[in-house]
């Protein structure tokens, strides 16, 4: 009886064994394909992110330039061509970008540079004739609001517009105009601080007259 059960387990276990071996042999190739496949849709997708030849088109060889000298004119070639081959002139001698200086937010040459700092000056004046009213009333600290809130910008428009040395004295003689305004009403000295607010405005214009 024991040796036949034992017979009938030995049967079982080889009935399986092939099926077992067959089945890890087919898990395997499964996931073989599987790698294969997920490889294949790499590529093509890496492929549709390959760079083209620059400025080739169907059926026309690459165009390219050495140093801007060899090669048929067409081409950028980077920076190597120091500009010889662009129609315009390039940001520097290894850039394609173009040279926009000119048209640069804070270039002096600028006309709109200027411009805008006029219209600072303009609105200082706005501001500055606003202290009498405060001075008037005693208010120091809106006084020392109106001289700190803006004039920031005020400086860097007088400074920036400053270029001979005629304009330099008269924007040194405006600051100095404003600070004796600021220290007037620190100290709450009604008098001395209205007179220095009416020749801050005063160096003001003259300042921007000389422009």
């Amino acid at each position: 009886m024991k040796l036949a059960v034992l017979a009938a387990l030995v049967a079982s276990a080889s009935a399986f064994a092939p099926a077992s071996s067959s089945g890890r042999t087919s898990v395997a190739m499964e996931a073989e394909n599987s790698r294969r496949e997920a490889m294949a849709q790499f590529g093509a997708a890496a492929a549709m992110f390959l760079p083209v030849a620059a400025n080739a088109a169907a059926g026309e060889s690459p165009r390219f330039s050495v140093f801007g000298v060899i090669g048929d004119g067409s081409s950028y070639s980077e920076g190597a061509a120091y500009g010889s081959d662009q129609s315009t002139k390039v940001y520097s001698p290894y850039s394609v970008y173009g040279d926009d200086k000119e048209k640069a937010l804070y270039n002096p040459d600028n006309s709109d540079y200027a411009a805008r700092k006029k219209a600072v000056l303009g609105e200082t004046k706005v501001r500055l004739s606003k202290l009498e009213a405060y001075i008037a009333r005693k208010e120091w600290f809106n006084v020392k609001d109106e001289l700190t809130r803006y004039m920031y910008e005020t400086r860097g428009a007088v400074r920036g517009l400053s270029k001979t040395v005629q304009q330099k004295e008269k924007a040194e003689e405006f600051f100095q105009a404003m600070e004796a305004t600021y220290t007037a009403a620190t100290l709450r000295k009604q008098e001395a601080c209205s007179a220095a607010a009416a020749a801050s405005i005063a160096k003001l214009d003259a300042f921007t007259a000389s422009l």
